[in-house]
């Protein structure tokens, strides 16, 4: 087989890029093109809980102190979230700036209107999205994706 002949992988990246990119779209006509989807979950997250350190904002998104940390430096130079004082001295906690704060009715609608969307895409579909995801997750919980791949080599 040829290695431009298989899709599996690179079809569900499209998918996922073209749904990132019709939501940047929306921020875009909104005069928000400093934001990024991959901030509006750690931004809902500061505005419902108020400031937290990386690690916590990190756990609480189910992510890895590195990935939010990274996304948290993009957050602070798009001018979006701030850090501040810690009450120990050893921690920077991180909070939104007004900036963030101004926007942040639109993208508390803008989530909403997205898991919205998702669900009503579930329902349309001949089988459950979720419940392939669920699925997806009980076969690799039993043999998983890093295994495969190295049986895949040899």
């Amino acid at each position: 087989m040829d290695l431009l002949d298989s899709n599996h992988w690179s079809d569900l990246h499209a998918l996922l890029a073209s749904l990132d990119a019709d939501i940047a779209e929306l921020y875009a006509a909104r005069e928000m093109a400093e934001v990024r989807t991959r901030f509006v979950g750690p931004l809902i997250a500061l505005h419902r809980f108020g400031p937290m350190t990386i690690r916590a904002l990190a756990e609480k998104r189910g992510v890895s102190h590195s990935a939010m940390s990274q996304t948290a430096a993009a957050m602070t130079k798009a001018g979006l979230v701030e850090s501040v004082p810690g009450t120990d001295g050893r921690t920077r906690p991180i909070r939104l700036t007004a900036r963030a704060a101004e926007i942040m009715p639109f993208l508390v609608a803008e989530w909403r209107a997205t898991e919205a969307a998702v669900r009503e895409l579930d329902a349309e579909l001949p089988y459950s999205l979720t419940q392939v995801t669920a699925d997806l997750r009980e076969l690799l919980a039993r043999r998983p994706f890093a295994r495969r791949l190295r049986d895949h080599l040899g």
